[in-house]
């Protein structure tokens, strides 16, 4: 996994991520949007666009949000 979108994204859900994913995969669960970790590139798109900051590359997620990683690899089964 790349990236992550934590739950600062839950009450936002502005999808601006959706519009620059090159790869598409960026999906929305019922709570938030999650990143498909088997198919992001890594390119950092989502995050430079992300109103609240929300997402992470998975190396600089803070420890308070590491939950998101379980929420999106549970979501695709990963």
């Amino acid at each position: 996994m790349a990236y992550v979108i934590t739950n600062l994204c839950k009450d936002e859900k502005a999808a601006i991520c959706l519009d620059v994913c090159p790869v598409d995969c960026i999906d929305l669960t019922d709570t938030q949007y999650v990143i498909n970790p088997s198919l992001c590139i890594d390119c950092g798109a989502c995050e430079l666009v992300c109103p609240v900051e929300a997402i992470f590359h998975e190396e600089d997620l803070p420890a308070e949000h590491e939950s998101a990683i379980l929420i999106a690899t549970n979501y695709y089964g990963s």
